[in-house]
């Protein structure tokens, strides 16, 4: 075969690829088991030297305790820098401003800030608190006021499930830039095209916060199929066809979740993105492999426990 047919460029995936910052999201334990899973999880993620590592905030403030309790242990025994997801959901101004002030006094200097999902469920109206913060924009401005936090908020490069139209979503990001938000990190997405046309149009609107992809890698698709179902996030038959039949075969499964992961983020580089935010499941094995696939070594030195 004629060697002349073939186009040699070079993909920075292909090369040690400078520059890679990395962030992951945990959610707090319910359980002493769980608790034990998320800190092995934690302890073998950190060395890695993330950005940060964020602890999500359950509907309704359900988890408003333990979120701030892991957010503190991670202060106090780790090196990472956390950042502490917050809802105007169910609480009043004064309540939320408490909250801020509280993570501001432990140590934290980063809050993920989320209007948060409706207190009767997805696809229910959101209802504010009557003395609240109306809307995620608001909480933002209200967190600044607060103190001098990095602020991270939400975007969806495939539309939220309440927005008329992506471009709806880019005026509510907009909003949220202009009260002071510094990061947006994507909702999951699988079809990389999403996110770079939805980041093109972010550009385009003269937007020019980093706009971080969120990664899932697919620890149960059945589960993370459901989800997606209720955040606007779509399943390709592609990805579904991956793992069709793997449904009792735990092993092929992981594998294939995995090349899944690593295929995505690799293209992703291949077309200049260099930050990625994985939403972990409280579990390590997937996403340091991920990691160590894009370049990321050991390097941190963790606090003795």
């Amino acid at each position: 075969m004629n060697e002349t047919m073939f186009c040699s460029f070079p993909r920075p995936s292909r090369s040690a690829c400078p520059g890679i910052n990395v962030s992951f999201e945990f959610f707090p334990p319910k359980t002493e088991e769980m608790e034990a899973t998320l800190w092995d999880s934690i302890k073998r993620l950190a060395p890695l030297g993330p950005s940060f590592v964020s602890v999500t905030y359950g509907a309704g403030g359900s988890t408003r305790e333990r979120t701030h309790a892991t957010v503190a242990r991670i202060v106090r025994e780790t090196d990472v820098k956390p950042a502490a997801h917050l809802t105007c959901v169910a609480a009043s101004r004064d309540e939320i401003d408490r909250i801020v002030k509280g993570y501001w006094d432990v140590g934290v200097r980063h809050i993920v800030a989320l209007r948060g999902d409706p207190k009767d469920g997805v696809g229910t109206k959101f209802h504010p608190h009557p003395e609240g913060y109306e809307h995620s924009a608001a909480l933002v401005a209200g967190i600044r006021k607060v103190a001098d936090f990095e602020v991270s908020v939400s975007t969806y490069p495939e539309g939220h499930p309440e927005s008329a139209s992506v471009e709806a979503d880019i005026d509510v990001l907009k909003g949220k830039i202009d009260a002071g938000a510094t990061r947006a990190i994507t909702q999951f997405f699988f079809e990389n095209s999403s996110y770079l046309r939805f980041l093109d149009k972010v550009r385009d609107r003269g937007i020019d916060i980093p706009i971080v992809p969120g990664i899932v890698p697919v620890q149960n698709f059945k589960a993370t199929t459901a989800f997606a179902r209720k955040a606007g996030a779509s399943i390709p038959q592609w990805l579904a066809d991956r793992f069709e039949g793997l449904d009792d075969d735990p092993t092929t499964r992981r594998l294939i979740a995995a090349t899944v992961a690593a295929e995505q983020v690799l293209d992703l580089v291949d077309h200049g993105i260099k930050d990625f935010h994985f939403y972990t499941m409280n579990r390590a094995d997937l996403v340091y492999a991920i990691c160590h696939l894009l370049g990321l070594r050991p390097k941190l030195e963790q606090k003795a426990a």
